[in-house]
């Protein structure tokens, strides 16, 4: 499955979050990351993010698509940091 992850949490915690996230995702922009996984690396990063957030004060959204079949993605501005990784290698 592809998943966007989204998250807007306390300043606190953002680093940790970011390098949870950045186990199983690209990291595509300000507390975006995205990338396919499997169910069960799906299962375990939805349990570690749950470890680090509060969820009286941070927010968590997982975007989950079966396929990226029907997926298009318009930008404006500068890009993405998964094409600037891409235009260096």
């Amino acid at each position: 499955m592809y998943v966007i992850m989204v998250y807007d949490v306390n300043v606190k915690r953002v680093v940790k979050v970011l390098k949870i996230g950045r186990k199983y995702l690209e990291h595509v922009q300000n507390s975006v990351l995205e990338g396919e996984l499997s169910p069960a690396q799906y299962k375990k990063l939805k349990h570690e993010v749950s470890k680090a957030i509060d969820p009286e004060e941070d927010v968590v959204r997982f975007y989950l698509l079966r396929s990226t079949r029907y997926l298009s993605t318009e930008e404006l501005g500068l890009p993405s940091r998964l094409e600037q990784e891409t235009n260096f290698l």
